[in-house]
């Protein structure tokens, strides 16, 4: 027998514990039944019809009906000689409830019915519980939020935000971050999901270039303002990133401006990031300056053109070639994703001892 009382206390509980409306958590299992009734009762093309009246404690089940003089679909029509006062193409409601519950039927439908609701309670919490992160951060697409560590361990990462749990995916976490129950970090809301027929999605990063960016905003109010601009950022997370910036106003130093006094603002965000090391460039209209800076910290003696209009070559002494590459390339080829162009890197012999003094 389906328990009615029992149903309500737990929806009540359930409401409760996972801050969901009663209302939807009571649409949810009425789905639910309304499945079940289908799959061992009647008909998958039927339009069925179930409502859980707590007041009464009782659950009503109807079957609509198109009024036709032709029945060609008995599952969603019915003649209009079974049926009075009503016309041709009227919907109709046939109540089925008595018969689904009477005697010889009410515990095995009790107990379908449950089981059914079960699974689609804990399958619909988790797609509620989705919906309801979407809408915290549907209208913080690449915004930066600062979040507390509810757990970290083995690989997992999950953040409190607002009384919801947020994972913090596998592929967005940098392995040099430090994360600890209990400690708080910023991260990137850098995806937002939302498919007819699909659970919706945010996905939360700690990886992506833009991150970068939106933390410097935090400690350089000259952004915000409009007086630096970040024009682009490329990252090798947890190693590198390098950035271009820019001024309208002749009498600021972008670069400067984000490093800050004694260098304080850029210590800040490399704080932010567990360490690491951030390069900023000037973004002027002398591209072979540009690519010089990009390359930092590397001293490069010139650049020229090279077999195409996206090369150049970079020139610098000998001594120099394991900072201009970097590690695994790593240097050049970050300085060669932010100005656009394919750099080679080549040594110039020099008075060697002369040049390094």
């Amino acid at each position: 027998m389906l328990d009615i009382k029992k149903i309500e206390a737990a929806i009540t509980m359930i409401a409760a514990e996972k801050k969901i409306p009663k209302e939807r958590l009571t649409e949810i299992i009425e789905a639910a039944l309304k499945t079940a009734y289908k799959k061992d009762y009647g008909n998958r093309d039927e339009e069925v019809n179930v409502k859980l009246n707590f007041e009464e404690e009782k659950i009503e089940i109807a079957i609509e009906k198109t009024v036709v003089k032709v029945v060609e679909n008995p599952a969603l029509e019915i003649d209009i000689k079974e049926v009075e006062g009503f016309d041709e193409w009227d919907i109709v409601e046939i109540d089925v409830t008595d018969e689904v519950m009477n005697e010889e039927n009410a515990e095995s439908f009790g107990r379908i019915a449950s089981q059914a609701a079960r699974q689609v309670i804990i399958q619909k919490i988790g797609e509620t519980e989705k919906e309801k992160i979407y809408d915290l951060f549907k209208d913080s697409l690449w915004e930066l939020v600062a979040m507390k560590i509810d757990i970290a361990e083995g690989g997992k990462v999950l953040f409190e935000y607002k009384d919801n749990k947020i994972p913090l995916p596998r592929a967005e976490q940098v392995s040099r971050d430090n994360y600890v129950a209990g400690g708080r970090m910023y991260v990137l809301v850098a995806d937002l999901q939302k498919e007819e027929n699909k659970a919706p999605r945010v996905t939360l990063s700690r990886k992506r270039p833009e991150l970068v960016a939106k933390i410097f905003e935090e400690f350089v109010p000259e952004i915000e303002e409009g007086i630096v601009s970040i024009d682009k950022v490329v990252r090798q997370a947890w190693v590198k990133t390098k950035m271009l910036v820019s001024t309208t106003f002749p009498e600021i130093d972008p670069v400067w401006t984000l490093i800050g006094q004694k260098w304080i603002r850029v210590k800040q965000v490399m704080d932010e990031l567990f360490g690491e090391k951030i390069d900023i460039v000037p973004n002027i209209d002398d591209a072979q300056e540009v690519i010089k800076k990009a390359l930092s910290p590397a001293k490069v003696l010139k650049v020229i053109p090279g077999d195409n209009e996206d090369h150049v070559i970079a020139y610098i002494a000998e001594w120099e070639r394991a900072r201009a590459v970097g590690k695994w390339g790593l240097n050049v080829n970050l300085a060669s994703e932010l100005t656009g162009y394919t750099i080679s890197i080549e040594e110039m012999k020099s008075e060697k001892k002369e040049e390094e003094k």
